[in-house]
């Protein structure tokens, strides 16, 4: 990918720099868990009313159980979480108390390991800018060493938020020490929202109903043995939806031992046949019941997981070649390479735009992968390459300075989210997904693979060529088109041969020497041969000089030499 990633560092003297450490690709797995989604579709007005009536109830016991919860802090242990459980049940039942409580100890521990990540960036903040207040102003960096600021404004303005990132870190070190989390339910963003309405375009109304069904509970796991995979929320093969009420609620019900059965019909579109299979064995299956307030719909999500699955071997991943995928910000740039890593065919683009809602943003990334992979799939190709990037700690501005567009291009893209889809789509069409590291990606192929692809009726761009550098590596090969042959072959009465790059452990794939080293070298000759033109005087007597036109054959220049017969 270009501009964004270890691949995209761009260096004046690579040859000089340290170079980073390239690791070998790897068989991303295939996902453990599947969840399906599907529309309540036909339900009256008496259902939404018990929905909302459930939803709400469950939901403020579920708001006092994540206090409890954080209240105990890192003192939790089992002899509490029964504690916990055993004052839920008689408000609710056995079952929703354990999904209510076994729900908090998932947030719990969400939210401590959100707080782990914090520290993380402030210590890093705060390494920075100690790094670069201690050095003169003005100084020069070098690629991996920030330098000094500027201007004695910046570097008083960064001393500042020294300080300040120093207060937070203290902070946060305490409620780490202490266990303390801070969890909003319903979510932190919305909560803001109510005190800006008029920003988010939204009435006192609209924000309420959003607030209600974020912070209501509708949802039960699944128990392997019990009738249909779930005793709290159960759908038959039929599709027919009933509830288990809570015990305060046990007069809405419409059905025998506290049940209330929904009017209408669920049918699971995607992977509906293995959902009922699941159904009909009573294996485990969870439900989610959701409200969508901006279009007024609610929505059951059944998730469920399964063995995992053994990997494919990698001789048959790549026995038909490999589809190289350089993911940018706007775009998929994929190209397929055969078993010996030549590209076949022409590049393929993938466009999406990852600008809008996140709904908007997700159909975009799905739209595009399942394109992607119509392709792989009709090409009769088993492997799809991509790179293994994260940008967990290349965000922060103590990094990357003033380049806020840099910083806003690397917050909004989706890596987690797009390997995370694809390894998902592509497992269930039988494709591996091979992950590879994204160093010097898109710098070493285009210096080996931009030029000698571009033709009049085809332009290759920086991205097509990355896409090459990386399904290469995935099979094995270097980012290098050509490599030295055996040491007998490498030379004969014209210059030196070259040879196809073969597989191997690419190691750091070291680049040329420097172009003043390769120059000296090229100009050495054997014994009793100059190496170099001798300076003489304009004057040169009675001897008579004839002109001589030498080439060079390393460095394809030709010199005019004078030497006496």
């Amino acid at each position: 990918m270009d501009a964004v990633g270890r691949g995209e560092v761009e260096v004046s003297q690579v040859s000089k720099a340290r170079l980073w450490s390239i690791q070998a690709p790897f068989l991303v797995p295939a996902p453990t868990g599947v969840a399906v989604r599907d529309r309540l579709k036909g339900l009256i007005p008496g259902d939404e009313a018990v929905l909302h009536a459930v939803g709400s109830h469950q939901g403020s016991l579920a708001s006092a159980d994540l206090a409890a919860r954080c209240a105990d802090g890192t003192d939790h242990d089992k002899d509490s979480w029964a504690a916990r459980k055993r004052e839920l049940t008689p408000a609710s039942s056995s079952r929703w108390a354990g999904a209510i409580t076994r729900a908090s100890n998932e947030q719990w521990a969400l939210a401590r390991r959100g707080h782990l990540a914090h520290l993380h960036r402030l210590r890093a903040g705060i390494d920075t800018l100690r790094h670069r207040l201690s050095q003169p102003l003005g100084a020069q960096g070098t690629r991996h060493v920030p330098g000094g600021y500027r201007t004695p404004q910046e570097w008083h303005a960064k001393s500042r938020r020294l300080h300040a990132l120093q207060s937070r870190h203290a902070a946060a070190v305490a409620d780490w020490e202490t266990g303390r989390v801070r969890v909003v339910r319903g979510g932190k963003r919305l909560a803001n929202t109510r005190h800006h309405l008029g920003e988010a375009h939204l009435t006192e109304t609209q924000w309420r109903a959003r607030w209600e069904a974020a912070r209501s509970f509708l949802q039960a796991n699944g128990e392997s043995g019990k009738r249909h995979g779930n005793e709290t929320i159960r759908i038959t093969p039929g599709g027919e939806v009933s509830i288990k009420l809570p015990a305060p609620l046990a007069y809405l019900a419409n059905a025998p031992h506290g049940r209330y059965v929904l009017s209408c019909r669920v049918a699971f579109a995607h992977r509906g046949t293995e959902w009922a299979d699941r159904v009909e064995a009573d294996r485990a299956v969870a439900y989610r019941l959701h409200h969508d307030t901006d279009r007024d719909r609610w929505y059951v999500t059944a998730s469920w997981t399964h063995p995992p699955v053994r990997q494919v071997p990698w001789e048959a991943a790549l026995a038909h070649g490999v589809i190289g995928v350089d993911a940018n910000a706007d775009h998929l740039a994929a190209w397929r390479l055969d078993t010996h890593g030549n590209p076949v065919g022409d590049p393929r683009r993938f466009d999406y735009v990852l600008s809008g809602a996140a709904s908007h943003r997700d159909a975009q990334v799905r739209h595009a992968l399942s394109r992607l992979l119509r392709w792989a799939t009709g090409c009769g190709v088993a492997a799809i390459a991509v790179e293994d990037l994260d940008f967990a700690a290349e965000k922060t501005r103590e990094k990357h300075g003033r380049r806020k567009k840099f910083r806003r291009l690397i917050s909004g893209f989706p890596t987690a989210r797009l390997r995370a889809r694809l390894t998902s789509m592509a497992h269930a069409v039988g494709v591996a997904v091979i992950a590879v590291d994204p160093a010097y990606t898109s710098k070493w192929g285009a210096a080996h693979w931009q030029k000698p692809l571009t033709s009049k009726n085809r332009k290759v761009s920086r991205h097509d060529a990355a896409s090459i550098a990386v399904g290469r590596r995935a099979q094995g090969y270097p980012v290098r088109r050509r490599t030295a042959p055996p040491p007998h072959h490498r030379s004969d009465g014209v210059g030196p041969r070259t040879a196809q790059a073969a597989p191997g452990v690419s190691g750091r794939e070291e680049l040329r020497r420097p172009a003043p080293e390769r120059a000296h070298d090229a100009h050495r000759r054997t014994e009793g041969t100059r190496t170099r033109r001798t300076s003489a005087s304009n004057t040169v007597g009675d001897v008579p000089v004839t002109q001589v036109w030498v080439q060079d054959s390393l460095l394809n220049t030709a010199e005019k030499r004078f030497e006496a017969p």
